[in-house]
């Protein structure tokens, strides 16, 4: 397709059309010129296809497979499972005809409280940009395009239209945009969604620094930025910025009338629309279904040899679902097994108590939602196992108080059980898309469920089915704890799967499980005043917060349990001194060291060495304890021995300094982790690494004498000035601890260049003969 010669025939009028939709779903057609309409649908675990008007947007989709929420493939750590599923939900699009899947969300989990964190993956940004770009290259295998999403520093639901996240620029590269930038660098996804928000005072659907200055220009995205739903503040503005498509297009009056009139008057330079309009073009072939291809992406090529041959009438639904069942099972993190309660004895009397095992929530809420083909609960499962008894225990609509009929039946079952298996979570009510939650509490009537049957049998096990963290009041009184999280139309077969063994543990947690709402960093913070939120806590997001502080935490990011144990043994690395240009290798064994099989995800942390010297640091930075880098996923037989494998570059050591507005390592002596979680590191080795790049730097009269050492020449610069002063006379360089000698020297380092004609140096000399000397003998 020549897009030049189409645009050329464009009208002005036609040329603003195609930057809007053409209802809820579709993008406009031009006719006359073969320019088809491509239809865009939710979502991240599966397709909602509805009808294209806004009546339309809260009617039953399609049946689709809702495969588990990020909120739960997160916890995979496995790359090709997610790539997996973005193939089965990629065919199920093409089949419908729906050319573009509005995901995946990467925004990361700021707050156990934001009410959409089921549909994102992790509080880290390594993990979660590592999910986004393998699910985003399954989609994108089958000819589909996908849509990256909320673009940016979306992390609250609460005042979403009109929220400003005020974000330093630090935080804002090492924290809130990795995700996008490895899933657009990486895996090229055909469009990205800008969010409702404003970031730093403008809104992200206009923001030229997001849109064009990091996602364009230093990302190298070439595909369309789309709105969220009705992100749109000003519409040529918008435009200028780098939102080439508005979603959906039902403005009365239309906004392509502001971009005609725009360009009529002056304001809009036709050539930016014309860009747009390319850009556009590219994106219909690159998603349609013509075998038409800009020669850029194989888009042509991937439908001859694939989608030829599967596309038909329909897709094996037993086939998705099954699929499903292994995602959830793969997934599920096992958070305690007190004295292997689990597996249970097949031959063992089971309650199985809670509604949630007949009528399970297993997806969240809001324009994700997906009309499952069926559904497998944990009940139904269950049928295979003769020796099981349920009962309700709770009435899932009313589970804030106590159902005493209920609760009493379900006392009398568990006073005759071996084992009780209580099913509890969090109501649907409790987390949906629009609104956050105000606390981590589970339903009253649910805690005081776990009480009451734990007080009449010493066997429980909880499975939480949640999409966020929840208080656990009850940690102490149960056996075990499995975190089923959200599981999808399958996730109810994996449940019992995992507490009969059939399949063996195997998630971790993508996220951190805080003890209480309060010991969240962004607590003080999280809801901002009016419509300013403040991201106060910085980079100390999650684990790098709580690990960093050493505070308690219920579960610690990355922990989960397996049915078998593994130990990590021989870590070596490549070299133990190198440069920050240099890559290292680092490699280590890891036996199952139990009697089952199983798979252990290994994770791999980097942090800059604690000598408990960092006030003494000239170029001390604050960092966090320790950070993900990397991670692997192996399966083991009893007794096997696998070696593990990671390359490490100067991301892996970095910190995002603005001073030079790039990435800079810091000389040091870096700890290299391994471990079950963040809290279980396993082996270490340390590597010193010195950087390549200096951060400039030019004292001034105000510049401390700390500083002003740490320049080139800076201490003999000190050393000469410190003989005509006076106060340093019979001073030594290392006097004892607790002297008055000792407490002026070490005041010395935090005082202003300045402030030396205090102690006799430089009489005589104004500020301006000062930085004369300096700009003479430094800058």
């Amino acid at each position: 397709m020549k897009y030049i010669d189409i645009i050329s025939k464009m009208t002005l009028e036609e040329k603003a059309s195609l930057c809007s939709g053409l209802n809820f779903w579709e993008t406009k057609p031009i006719d006359r010129l073969g320019v088809p309409s491509i239809m865009m649908n939710d979502g991240p675990h599966g397709l909602r296809k509805v009808g294209t008007g806004p009546e339309d947007a809260a009617r039953t989709s399609v049946p689709a497979t809702c495969f588990p929420p990020a909120v739960l493939t997160a916890c995979s750590f496995d790359r090709d499972l997610l790539r997996e599923m973005g193939e089965a939900i990629g065919l199920e699009a093409d089949i419908e005809d729906v050319r573009i899947v509005l995901g995946p969300g990467v925004n990361i989990k700021r707050s156990p409280l934001c009410g959409r964190n089921f549909e994102y993956f992790s509080e880290d940004p390594y993990l979660a940009g590592e999910m986004a770009a393998n699910f985003i290259e399954g989609v994108q295998s089958k000819g589909i395009g996908t849509s990256l999403k909320h673009y940016a520093a979306n992390n609250q639901e609460t005042r979403r239209w009109s929220s400003d996240s005020i974000i330093d620029e630090r935080t804002l590269r090492e924290i809130y945009l990795p995700a996008f930038k490895k899933a657009v660098e990486s895996a090229k996804p055909t469009t990205v969604m800008c969010a409702y928000n404003r970031v730093n005072g403008e809104y992200a659907s206009e923001n030229h620094r997001l849109l064009t200055e990091i996602l364009r220009d230093e990302w190298g995205f070439d595909g369309v930025v789309v709105s969220d739903w009705g992100a749109v503040n000003d519409r040529v503005k918008g435009l200028k910025a780098g939102l080439e498509l508005e979603m959906p297009g039902t403005a009365i009056p239309s906004n392509d009338d502001y971009i005609v009139a725009a360009v009529k008057s002056g304001e809009l330079d036709e050539a930016i629309l014309d860009e747009a309009v390319e850009r556009l073009l590219r994106l219909i072939v690159r998603v349609g279904r013509e075998d038409q291809c800009c020669g850029k992406h194989r888009c042509g090529e991937i439908r001859k040899e694939v989608l030829a041959a599967e596309r038909k009438a329909s897709f094996d639904k037993d086939k998705h679902h099954a699929l499903g069942r292994k995602i959830a099972s793969e997934s599920m993190v096992l958070l305690k097994n007190k004295d292997n309660i689990l597996p249970l004895d097949k031959e063992a009397k089971v309650a199985f108590i809670g509604e949630f095992a007949e009528k399970p929530r297993y997806q969240g809420s809001g324009s994700s939602q997906v009309n499952p083909t069926m559904m497998t609960t944990a009940l139904d499962a269950s049928k295979e196992y003769p020796n099981i008894t349920y009962c309700k225990g709770y009435d899932i609509e009313k589970c804030d108080d106590v159902n005493e009929v209920l609760q009493a039946g379900a006392i009398e079952v568990a006073k005759t059980s071996d084992v009780c298996v209580l099913f509890i979570g969090l109501p649907t009510s409790y987390e949906s898309e629009g609104y956050d939650r105000t606390h981590m509490r589970l339903p009253e009537g649910q805690n005081k469920l776990v009480k009451a049957i734990t007080d009449v049998n010493s066997n429980v096990v909880v499975v939480l089915l949640n999409g966020s963290p929840v208080e656990m009041p009850w940690v102490n009184e149960v056996s075990a704890i499995l975190e089923a999280y959200l599981g999808g139309q399958a996730g109810g077969g994996a449940v019992v799967d995992i507490l009969y063994g059939i399949a063996n543990p195997c998630g971790k947690l993508a996220e951190t499980m805080p003890i209480k709402l309060s010991d969240n960093p962004s607590y003080l913070y999280y809801f901002g005043e009016r419509d300013m939120a403040e991201y106060r806590e910085g980079i100390f997001v999650g684990y790098r917060y709580y690990d960093t502080k050493d505070m308690k935490v219920l579960f610690p990011f990355g922990h989960g349990l397996s049915y078998t144990t593994f130990e990590y043994s021989n870590l070596q690395i490549d070299k133990t001194s190198m440069n920050d240009t240099d890559k290292l290798m680092v490699t280590a064994d890891i036996t199952n060291t139990g009697k089952v099989a199983g798979k252990e995800i290994v994770q791999l942390y980097v942090g800059l060495k604690n000598d408990n010297t960092a006030p003494e640091r000239e170029d001390r930075i604050v960092l966090a304890e320790k950070e993900l880098r990397d991670f692997v996923k192996i399966p083991l037989e009893p007794g096997e021995t696998t070696r593990v494998v990671f390359v490490l570059d100067k991301s892996a050591f970095a910190y995002y300094s603005t001073e030079i507005n790039d990435w800079h390592v810091l000389d040091g002596t870096y700890e290299i982790k391994l471990g079950r979680s963040s809290r279980d590191i396993a082996v270490t080795a340390e590597v010193k690494v010195t950087p390549t790049v200096e951060i400039p730097f030019k004292a001034t009269a105000n510049t401390t004498v700390r500083d002003i050492r740490r320049m080139k020449n800076g201490a003999a610069f000190l050393e000469e000035i410190a003989k005509t002063a006076p106060a340093f006379e019979g001073l030594t360089a290392n006097p004892e601890p607790g002297t008055f000698e000792y407490m002026h020297m070490r005041a010395i380092p935090e005082i202003v260049f300045r402030q030396l004609r205090l102690m006799g140096a430089m009489q005589g000399k104004s500020l301006e003969d000062l930085q004369k000397m300096i700009d003479e003998k430094l800058n």
